[in-house]
Protein backbone atom coordinates (compact mmCIF):
# COMPACT_ATOMS: atom_id res chain seq x y z
CA UNK A 1 0.00 0.00 0.00
CA UNK A 2 1.24 3.34 -0.50
CA UNK A 3 -0.08 7.66 -0.19
CA UNK A 4 1.30 10.58 -1.99
CA UNK A 5 0.85 12.58 0.79
CA UNK A 6 -2.43 13.45 1.58
CA UNK A 7 -5.89 13.21 0.54
CA UNK A 8 -6.15 12.44 -3.57
CA UNK A 9 -9.92 12.00 -3.09
CA UNK A 10 -12.65 14.47 -2.09
CA UNK A 11 -15.71 13.67 0.10
CA UNK A 12 -17.52 11.75 -2.48
CA UNK A 13 -14.11 9.53 -2.70
CA UNK A 14 -13.49 10.78 -6.58
CA UNK A 15 -10.09 10.95 -7.22
CA UNK A 16 -9.35 14.98 -7.56
CA UNK A 17 -5.38 15.01 -7.77
CA UNK A 18 -2.59 12.92 -8.80
CA UNK A 19 -0.49 13.93 -6.04
CA UNK A 20 -0.24 16.44 -2.48
CA UNK A 21 3.41 16.05 -2.14
CA UNK A 22 6.59 14.98 -3.06
CA UNK A 23 6.45 12.19 0.12
CA UNK A 24 5.38 9.29 -1.99
CA UNK A 25 5.88 6.21 0.28
CA UNK A 26 4.37 2.70 0.02
CA UNK A 27 3.91 1.02 3.69
CA UNK A 28 2.74 -2.14 4.69
CA UNK A 29 -0.96 -3.55 5.21
CA UNK A 30 -0.70 -3.69 8.61
CA UNK A 31 1.13 -2.00 11.09
CA UNK A 32 0.91 -2.15 15.11
CA UNK A 33 -3.11 -2.78 14.57
CA UNK A 34 -3.96 0.77 12.91
CA UNK A 35 -7.12 0.00 11.38
CA UNK A 36 -8.44 2.80 8.44
CA UNK A 37 -11.51 2.54 6.32
CA UNK A 38 -10.37 3.43 2.95
CA UNK A 39 -10.75 6.67 2.00
CA UNK A 40 -11.77 8.49 4.50
CA UNK A 41 -12.62 11.92 4.68
CA UNK A 42 -9.43 14.51 4.82
CA UNK A 43 -7.21 11.77 5.58
CA UNK A 44 -4.30 10.37 2.83
CA UNK A 45 -5.98 8.43 -0.20
CA UNK A 46 -4.58 4.51 -0.16
CA UNK A 47 -3.07 3.76 -3.14
CA UNK A 48 -2.49 -0.50 -3.90
CA UNK A 49 0.35 -1.82 -5.49
CA UNK A 50 1.05 -5.76 -6.83
CA UNK A 51 4.46 -5.46 -5.29
CA UNK A 52 7.21 -3.33 -4.19
CA UNK A 53 8.56 -3.37 -8.05
CA UNK A 54 5.22 -1.70 -8.99
CA UNK A 55 5.18 0.93 -6.50
CA UNK A 56 8.69 1.76 -7.57
CA UNK A 57 7.57 2.02 -11.19
CA UNK A 58 5.26 4.38 -10.02
CA UNK A 59 7.90 6.49 -8.27
CA UNK A 60 7.49 5.61 -4.29
CA UNK A 61 9.89 4.59 -2.50
CA UNK A 62 9.83 2.31 0.95
CA UNK A 63 8.22 4.40 4.05
CA UNK A 64 10.65 4.99 6.94
CA UNK A 65 8.15 4.09 9.25
CA UNK A 66 6.22 0.76 8.89
CA UNK A 67 8.99 0.12 6.32
CA UNK A 68 12.43 0.85 8.31
CA UNK A 69 14.48 -2.24 7.16
CA UNK A 70 13.62 -1.76 3.79
CA UNK A 71 13.92 1.84 3.73
CA UNK A 72 17.60 1.98 5.35
CA UNK A 73 18.34 -0.54 2.37
CA UNK A 74 17.11 1.71 0.19
CA UNK A 75 18.74 4.65 1.52
CA UNK A 76 21.97 3.03 1.92
CA UNK A 77 21.81 1.86 -2.11
CA UNK A 78 20.51 5.80 -2.71
CA UNK A 79 23.84 7.06 -0.64
CA UNK A 80 26.53 4.81 -2.44
CA UNK A 81 25.41 7.31 -5.61
CA UNK A 82 26.53 10.55 -3.42
CA UNK A 83 28.45 12.44 -1.41
CA UNK A 84 27.22 14.03 1.87
CA UNK A 85 24.34 13.30 4.45
CA UNK A 86 21.11 11.87 2.75
CA UNK A 87 17.75 11.88 4.24
CA UNK A 88 14.18 11.45 3.08
CA UNK A 89 13.15 15.16 1.97
CA UNK A 90 16.69 14.73 -0.59
CA UNK A 91 15.34 11.49 -1.59
CA UNK A 92 11.58 12.65 -2.33
CA UNK A 93 12.72 15.81 -3.86
CA UNK A 94 15.29 14.24 -5.95
CA UNK A 95 12.53 11.47 -6.98
CA UNK A 96 10.21 13.57 -7.85
CA UNK A 97 12.09 15.37 -10.73
CA UNK A 98 12.71 12.06 -11.78
CA UNK A 99 9.31 10.87 -12.00
CA UNK A 100 7.25 13.37 -13.73
CA UNK A 101 7.47 16.39 -16.14
CA UNK A 102 6.88 20.16 -15.48
CA UNK A 103 3.12 19.23 -16.77
CA UNK A 104 2.54 16.01 -14.61
CA UNK A 105 3.30 13.31 -17.42
CA UNK A 106 5.24 10.21 -16.27
CA UNK A 107 8.90 10.86 -17.01
CA UNK A 108 10.22 7.58 -19.15
CA UNK A 109 13.82 7.00 -20.55
CA UNK A 110 14.91 4.59 -23.66
CA UNK A 111 17.43 1.72 -21.94
CA UNK A 112 19.06 -1.46 -23.61
CA UNK A 113 16.93 -4.35 -21.73
CA UNK A 114 20.14 -6.19 -21.53
CA UNK A 115 21.18 -3.01 -19.70
CA UNK A 116 18.69 -3.29 -17.14
CA UNK A 117 18.56 -4.64 -13.55
CA UNK A 118 16.26 -6.40 -11.91
CA UNK A 119 12.65 -4.81 -10.54
CA UNK A 120 13.19 -2.39 -13.62
CA UNK A 121 9.52 -1.76 -15.61
CA UNK A 122 9.89 -1.44 -19.20
CA UNK A 123 6.93 -0.58 -21.66
CA UNK A 124 6.64 -2.33 -24.50
CA UNK A 125 4.19 -1.99 -27.22
CA UNK A 126 1.72 0.02 -24.73
CA UNK A 127 2.73 -3.08 -22.40
CA UNK A 128 4.56 -2.71 -18.88
CA UNK A 129 7.13 -5.66 -18.47
CA UNK A 130 9.41 -6.50 -15.18
CA UNK A 131 12.52 -7.09 -15.95
CA UNK A 132 13.75 -10.31 -13.89
CA UNK A 133 16.49 -12.55 -14.37
CA UNK A 134 16.76 -12.98 -18.17
CA UNK A 135 12.87 -12.30 -18.87
CA UNK A 136 10.30 -10.19 -18.93
CA UNK A 137 7.36 -10.55 -17.09
CA UNK A 138 4.03 -9.01 -17.99
CA UNK A 139 2.30 -7.02 -15.19
CA UNK A 140 -1.54 -7.61 -14.71
CA UNK A 141 -3.24 -5.60 -11.72
CA UNK A 142 -3.88 -9.08 -9.77
CA UNK A 143 -0.38 -10.71 -11.52
CA UNK A 144 2.21 -11.10 -13.82
CA UNK A 145 0.73 -13.00 -16.54
CA UNK A 146 3.03 -14.24 -18.99
CA UNK A 147 7.06 -15.03 -18.85
CA UNK A 148 9.07 -13.76 -22.15
CA UNK A 149 12.92 -13.92 -22.79
CA UNK A 150 14.88 -10.86 -22.28
CA UNK A 151 16.11 -9.97 -25.68
CA UNK A 152 19.52 -8.80 -26.49
CA UNK A 153 19.68 -5.23 -28.29
CA UNK A 154 16.14 -4.25 -27.86
CA UNK A 155 15.84 -0.60 -26.13
CA UNK A 156 12.49 -0.44 -24.42
CA UNK A 157 10.97 2.97 -22.60
CA UNK A 158 12.02 2.40 -19.04
CA UNK A 159 8.99 3.49 -16.60
CA UNK A 160 10.77 3.07 -13.05
CA UNK A 161 12.68 6.47 -12.57
CA UNK A 162 16.06 6.62 -13.35
CA UNK A 163 17.44 6.97 -9.70
CA UNK A 164 15.79 3.72 -8.39
CA UNK A 165 16.98 1.80 -11.36
CA UNK A 166 20.63 3.11 -10.16
CA UNK A 167 19.72 1.99 -6.58
CA UNK A 168 18.41 -1.32 -8.12
CA UNK A 169 22.18 -1.37 -9.88
CA UNK A 170 23.77 -0.94 -6.20
CA UNK A 171 22.33 -3.91 -4.71
CA UNK A 172 18.92 -3.10 -3.55
CA UNK A 173 16.22 -5.45 -5.20
CA UNK A 174 12.67 -5.33 -4.94
CA UNK A 175 10.20 -7.72 -3.76
CA UNK A 176 8.25 -8.59 -6.16
CA UNK A 177 4.85 -10.71 -6.49
CA UNK A 178 5.08 -14.49 -6.34
CA UNK A 179 3.06 -14.88 -9.36
CA UNK A 180 5.67 -15.10 -11.42
CA UNK A 181 6.94 -18.31 -10.34
CA UNK A 182 4.27 -20.23 -12.14
CA UNK A 183 5.06 -18.99 -15.24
Amino acid sequence: MGNRGGALHNGDRQIVRTYKSRRWITCVLEFRGRKRCVMSPGRYTELFFLDEAVAFAAGHRPCAECRRQRYNAFKKAWQSLRTGPINADQIDWELHCARMDAQKRKLTYDAALDQLPNGSFVKIDGHPWLVWGDALLLWTPQAYARKISRSQDVVAAVLTPQPVVECFRQGYEPEIHGSWRSL
